[in-house]
């Protein structure tokens, strides 16, 4: 062949296996723009070094995990969230909230007699004190015998135990000069 041949016949096939390939691409490499690219080359994942190894964001979900190596590998753990901590005690606490308004609105529930009227005072309570009928004075009650026994026992005591105090620090005074 000649050589004006011979290249017209290689672009001619250059071009045959260009439009070839893009028509392939088109028809069956489609399947392939369509489908996504795994997570870790999506930027799902935002590591950040830290001094125990790395600390991993998911950025779809917002969970955080701290990953170290040990001797099997890495691993990651997540990091307990105090917002889901948060919304777990909000939980249980609106649907206690909702369990004591439906007992609320089934009505009282009291076990004994209630048709007897409550007492209005304090049985145990002690009454004001006692006023006298001619003179309209306050009585006081005085102490007992025995009161005054435990006072006075408790104050030679302590009388005691001051005066041996301070003849120890007389003693350690004149002791050391």
């Amino acid at each position: 062949m000649k050589p004006a041949a011979t290249s017209l016949l290689r672009s001619w096939s250059l071009k045959w296996s260009l439009a070839a390939a893009v028509t392939l691409l088109a028809i069956g490499g489609g399947g392939v723009v369509a489908q996504s690219a795994p997570d870790t080359e999506n930027g799902r994942y935002t590591m950040t070094p830290i001094p125990e190894g790395v600390l991993r964001l998911d950025t779809r979900t917002g969970t955080v995990s701290t990953c170290t190596k040990n001797d099997a590998g890495w691993a990651c753990y997540a990091v307990p969230d105090e917002r889901s901590a948060l919304d777990a005690e909000i939980g249980r606490l609106q649907a206690e909230v909702e369990k004591l308004k439906a007992d609320l609105a089934a009505g009282p529930t009291v076990s004994g007699k209630v048709e007897e009227a409550l007492p209005k005072s304090d049985q145990l309570k002690k009454g004001p004190p006692k006023v006298a009928e001619g003179d309209r004075r306050i009585e006081i009650p005085l102490p007992s015998d025995q009161d005054v026994d435990r006072v006075m026992s408790f104050l030679e005591r302590t009388w005691r135990r001051l005066i041996e105090m301070a003849n120890r620090v007389q003693k350690d005074v004149s002791g050391k000069i």
